[in-house]
């Protein structure tokens, strides 16, 4: 994460705003309380609302976004046109989870918050994406030595790991397939790589 932040208070005018996104260079920054604690996200398309009122309403629910658009475009402060509740992480949640939430919320940013929701730093989309420029014998030897060896208790002889751009290929036999969907589940969400290539055996149900 970048642990400076860019962030306004609840009370920031829309020209103080608009003036930190342009000579920071950002599209969008956290909103805090007086207790620094993130209550919401102000981005580009917030501050765009002001601009760009939306068309007559085609239904209920275009009526309920239009509603909440015009009090973005009618608001002055960063707690009227914010976007909330902000959608944020913990400073401990893995890289993977980060990037999954960022995918499924259709967000860029993600503001890290401590335990008491109080901003710690940031997360980009560029901060997520250079988890995958990790060397493949970095790689190799945390799924072999952190995996495969303290977390599960296989025997590496036993099973040959190999990565090739990210791509873990695990080779060998293991005692249940509860074992191998477990030990594959976890090579697939270390930090780094892209793709897990199934190559394991073990007995068949009888």
């Amino acid at each position: 994460m970048t642990a400076s932040v860019v962030a306004v208070r609840e009370d920031a005018d829309f020209k103080e705003m608009v003036t930190a996104m342009r000579s920071r260079r950002i599209s969008a920054f956290p909103v805090l309380d007086a207790a620094d604690r993130v209550i919401g996200v102000v981005s580009e398309a917030d501050l765009l609302a002001k601009e760009a009122t939306p068309g007559p309403p085609l239904g209920l629910v275009r009526l309920a976004w239009m509603l909440k658009e015009r009090s973005k475009a009618t608001g002055v402060t960063a707690a009227e046109v914010m976007t909330k509740p902000a959608v944020t992480v913990r400073e401990n949640v893995p890289v993977a989870e980060a990037a999954r939430l960022m995918q499924s919320r259709r967000v860029k940013q993600l503001p890290v918050v401590d335990d008491d929701g109080r901003l710690r730093g940031i997360v980009s989309r560029a901060d997520v994406l250079s988890v995958f420029e990790r060397p493949d014998a970095e790689i190799r030897d945390e799924v072999v030595k952190g995996i495969v060896v303290a977390e599960f208790g296989l025997d590496p002889e036993l099973l040959a790991v190999t990565v090739r751009s990210g791509i873990v290929t695990v080779t060998g036999s293991v005692d249940t397939r509860a074992e191998a969907l477990g030990l594959l589940g976890a090579v697939r969400h270390a930090e780094g790589v892209v793709g897990v290539r199934d190559r394991l055996s073990y007995p068949s149900a009888g």
